[in-house]
């Protein structure tokens, strides 16, 4: 930074301002948007870039679609650049051509002042529909890209001011429920509308040219912390291997495997010997490979680092082409978020080795997506009901894991039973904590939720994508795996098991519960605090066997410790490990 032309109080400012302005668009979106997968589950994502297409800040939203936006915004510039106009705004949504998935439509409004372009508003929000074979368009089960719906290469859906009839009329024909998908456009629309009135504001007070110098500044600040924290770092390789269960199809694991190398104040990330691209639906872009990767580093790093493009530039992230973690045209992606969580864990599991007082255990291995689709008898209107749910993380060195929290890389919300029962034909049985869920540790690891559901409409399909059945989120220097997930039909009944991947009809009375796993543990078991673990049993988070065959901890008939047992079992414990 050049003292000479960069005030630190104005570049506070600036920062300040420029936080906020993004944190404004996405209460925007949140007061807004029509459906619930974006109003109320809160998956989606804002951001503004610079003219060059450069991450000046970040809404406190999906992290995981984020780190995607360079890639995306590339796309546009090289369509664009040369033919962008004050009133343009720009939409994408396929997957080898700048996206993700298809329900994820990228939007960007250009902002311009006299003229010139200063920057970009950008919006990502997670449509409810966008057709293809599957209500939803998130099945795990396709086998290629043109089963999953609506691919929008980059196109202008305003020009000069003016909507683009022939593209909303070609999403209004292709999506389950226009309206809602309309509006969610709508509101992401009035969003970059916000973030362009305010940035200009900003041009307007400091000049476009100081604003550039402070953006510049901005970058590079997030750099030299990053770097800054990177050359404290050992230097080395760093290797970590993780599994997704399977996709769906074949019943062979997943490997997900990373090289973390710190060379300097420089990291590379390389996903070599991970998996090839799979036929289910879990494949992941590139582009949001780099994105959970660049997230989990943030992670790792102190709260003052910006979230910015400067924290990009000191890492390079590579996977081979034709892998589950970059695939080729035209293998399907729409249920890619499932690998981008394991991304997640995988590198953290690598960083675990590097910075290990900064690292958590694994959690929940990402949110759990149930989907009812149908059509309601007497009107003949759909429904679509995507939830997505939230669970747990891991424990951290000093602290045990929460439950009922999203994943960081999520930063998402579990949708309130009241909005779900009063908008969609399904009630909810049971929702709560799952007892015995977590990882065992010095510190445990958060519980796992259980959401419980029972159809009220005559027919639907049910599309379920979970994982963590057989590969249980890992524990960290001694703290124990927690418990896999687990599916089940007719839990009451004949409960039966249902794969971690489903795609079935069910029909009006059918209930089907999942049970999420848990956050792995961090630390020795036997080192738990006795009285955390008594407090954990009397409010019902562990049985007491739990306690006596996890923590070695033996508990009386009225609920307290026996610490003569527990101090005899825990140096029982110690000898047959040291033998």
């Amino acid at each position: 930074m050049n003292a000479t032309t960069v005030d630190p109080i104005t570049f506070a400012v600036v920062k300040s301002a420029l936080d906020t302005i993004v944190d404004d668009m996405a209460y925007t979106v949140m007061r807004t948007a029509r459906s619930p997968i974006v109003r109320d589950v809160l998956d989606y994502s804002c951001t503004l870039c610079d003219a060059d297409g450069r991450i000046l800040a970040q809404a406190k939203t999906v992290a995981l679609h984020l780190g995607a936006v360079p890639d995306a915004i590339a796309v546009v510039l090289d369509r664009f650049r040369d033919d962008l106009v004050p009133g343009d705004v720009v939409i994408l949504n396929d997957p080898y051509e700048g996206g993700m998935h298809l329900p994820d439509i990228f939007m960007f409004k250009p902002i311009f002042h006299r003229d010139r372009l200063q920057g970009f508003a950008v919006v990502i929000a997670h449509q409810c529909d966008m057709g293809g074979r599957v209500p939803g368009s998130n099945a795990a089960d396709s086998t290629e890209i043109f089963q999953e719906g609506l691919r929008i290469p980059p196109l202008k859906l305003y020009e000069a001011g003016e909507p683009c009839k022939p593209l909303f009329a070609m999403i209004r024909r292709n999506v389950r429920l226009p309206d809602l998908v309309v509006g969610d456009i709508e509101a992401q629309l009035a969003t970059c509308g916000l973030g362009e009135r305010e940035l200009l504001k900003l041009v307007e007070r400091y000049g476009e040219d100081a604003l550039r110098r402070y953006f510049d500044a901005l970058i590079d600040y997030g750099e030299t912390l990053t770097r800054d924290a990177i050359r404290a770092w050992p230097d080395g390789e760093y290797t970590f291997t993780d599994y997704i269960d399977d996709d769906g199809f074949d019943d062979r694991p997943i490997p997900i495997r990373c090289t973390v190398r710190v060379e300097g104040d420089h990291l590379t990330v390389d996903f070599t010997g991970s998996s090839p691209q799979v036929k289910g639906a879990i494949n992941s872009t590139l582009s949001f490979t780099k994105s959970a990767t660049y997230l989990t580093v943030r992670c790792v790093l102190d709260r003052d680092v910006p979230n910015n493009a400067g924290v990009y530039r000191c890492i390079t992230v590579t996977a081979p082409e034709g892998s589950v973690l970059n695939p080729r045209h035209p293998a399907p992606v729409a249920a890619r978020a499932l690998t981008g969580y394991r991304v997640v864990d995988t590198v953290m599991g690598a960083l675990a080795q590097v910075a290990p007082e900064r690292v958590v255990a694994a959690g929940e291995g990402g949110n759990t997506v149930i989907c009812f689709g149908g059509y309601d008898r007497d009107t003949n209107q759909p429904f679509v009901l995507v939830d997505m749910i939230n669970g747990a993380l891991g424990a951290r060195a000093h602290k045990d894991g929460i439950e009922g929290i999203t994943n960081p890389s999520q930063n998402m919300s579990n949708m309130p039973v009241e909005a779900l029962e009063a908008r969609y034909p399904v009630r909810m049985e049971s929702y709560g904590l799952r007892p015995d869920s977590c990882g065992a540790g010095r510190y445990r690891g958060g519980l796992g939720l259980v959401r419980e559901y029972r159809l009220l409409a005559p027919e639907a399909t049910l599309q379920l994508r979970s994982d963590r059945y057989r590969h249980r989120p890992y524990g960290l220097h001694g703290g124990g795996s927690a418990a896999p997930s687990r599916n089940v039909f007719d839990p009451d009944g004949a409960a039966e098991q249902l794969p971690s991947k489903v795609t079935r009809s069910v029909h009006r009375g059918d209930v089907i519960r999942h049970e999420q796993a848990g956050g792995g543990g961090y630390g020795d078991p036997l080192l738990r605090d006795v009285d955390a673990v008594r407090e954990d049993v009397l409010d019902e988070k562990l049985t007491p066997v739990f306690a006596r065959e996890h923590f070695a901890v033996v508990m009386t008939a009225d609920g307290a410790v026996d610490h003569s047992a527990t101090a005899a079992l825990r140096a029982e414990r110690a000898r047959e490990r040291a033998t």
